[in-house]
């Protein structure tokens, strides 16, 4: 135990510069070559000493927050807690900056900040690569929520790879009304797919080349997303957003992860600028956020 009454982390949203998926698997997921970059969007989650678990949420959209046990941030808390005998007695509060159910891990961030801040908190003391193993258990995107940066996820997305990036990207997204249920999107891409024999997901060499040389323009050009279709599917109104975000002057834009928020890449930060206010004024979203990657993953402030 440690005399800290409370640890305040800070996690980020991320981008999926690629997200190639494969045929479900006997156990229900889908193997992906998931291309990460953690963007500076932020949740951060207090932990607090407290009589027993409790969850509370401040910012946008938090009324769809969960407040309960089945809070990824909570079950992190259970799992940590579980994992070193102790009981899982904290106040976890997120202020929240990352868009709810948006495609950009805002669950699978606070996850990862409150397990960071539990772990400081109670002083578990507990290694990088067994807060990656809670963080695997937790849920596909989580690990890359720890980390941060840039970086490959295979398997389910939960087997990380760093990736060398050799510059800022600058990036525009465009918040749409309410959300999308990850599994939902899933589903929609098995039932567009049934019948067809999906490949082998797999990282683009162009793609990966793009990020080493910090190329904003040469990443535009093989920008991709599998789910996008799925996503489309559910959400029509997203192929507006996408068309008045290139008009607007964006490099490319693409579904974020499962959506329904839309990112744009930008040649440069004033770019970016013009695009956040064209998308705002377009009527196809509700808001749009600039923010530049690669930033830090959790990190304890």
């Amino acid at each position: 135990m440690t005399d800290r009454s409370a640890v305040t982390v800070r996690v980020p949203a991320k981008v999926n510069v690629q997200l190639a998926v494969g045929g479900a698997r006997p156990d229900g997921f889908h193997d992906l070559a998931n291309v990460f970059l953690a963007v500076g969007l932020y949740d951060e989650v207090t932990a607090t000493r407290a009589a027993s678990l409790r969850v509370t949420a401040t910012g946008p959209d938090t009324d769809r927050v969960p407040l309960d046990r089945t809070n990824l941030a909570a079950r992190a808390a259970e799992l940590l807690a579980a994992r070193y005998g102790i009981a899982p007695d904290v106040h976890l509060h997120i202020d929240k900056d990352i868009p709810v159910a948006g495609g950009m891990a805002g669950g699978s961030a606070d996850a990862a900040g409150a397990l960071v801040a539990c772990d400081a908190l109670w002083g578990t003391g507990a290694s990088r690569d067994e807060l990656l193993s809670i963080c695997a258990e937790l849920g596909s995107d989580v690990p890359f929520s720890l980390v941060g940066g840039a970086a490959l996820g295979r398997g389910r997305g939960e087997l990380l790879t760093p990736l060398e990036v050799g510059g800022p990207f600058h990036w525009v997204f465009a918040v749409a009304d309410g959300g999308l249920s990850t599994p939902a999107v899933y589903r929609e891409f098995d039932r567009l797919n049934a019948g067809v024999d999906v490949p082998e997901p797999e990282a683009s060499p162009a793609l990966l080349g793009a990020l080493r040389a910090g190329d904003a323009g040469a990443l535009a050009g093989v920008l991709s997303n599998g789910l996008q279709a799925a996503a489309l599917s559910l959400r029509p109104s997203l192929a507006a957003t996408l068309e008045a975000g290139v008009a607007a002057g964006a490099l490319a834009g693409l579904v974020s992860g499962s959506g329904p928020t839309t990112a744009f890449l930008a040649k440069d930060a004033e770019a970016a600028g013009v695009v956040a206010e064209a998308l705002a004024a377009s009527g196809t979203c509700r808001a749009a956020r600039v923010a530049v990657g690669p930033v830090p993953g959790a990190t304890v402030l």
